[in-house]
C-alpha cells in the first residue's frame, strides 16, 4: 500500500485505529495498576521496617512522656 492510498482511506474512514487506541489504553492501565501495587508493597515493607526499630531510649524521660499527650 502507498502513502497516497493509506491518506485516502483514513479520509475516507476506512482505517480503523480503534486497535492503537485500545493499545495505549491498555498500556496506560497496566502502568496504573503496576504503579499502585509498588506504591502498595513500598508502603507495607517500610511499616514493616519501622515496626522493627528499636526506639531510643534517650526519648524516654519524665518529660517527654507528659509532652507528648
Amino acid at each position: 500500500m502507498t502513502i497516497q492510498e493509506l491518506i485516502q482511506l483514513k479520509y475516507s474512514g476506512e482505517l480503523n485505529q480503534t486497535i492503537s487506541y485500545v493499545n495505549v489504553t491498555i498500556q496506560a492501565v497496566s502502568v496504573l495498576i503496576g504503579g499502585l501495587l509498588i506504591w502498595r508493597f513500598m508502603s507495607a515493607w517500610q511499616r514493616k521496617k519501622k515496626l522493627e526499630r528499636r526506639r531510643n531510649p534517650f526519648f524516654e524521660s519524665a518529660y517527654s512522656k507528659h509532652w507528648r499527650k
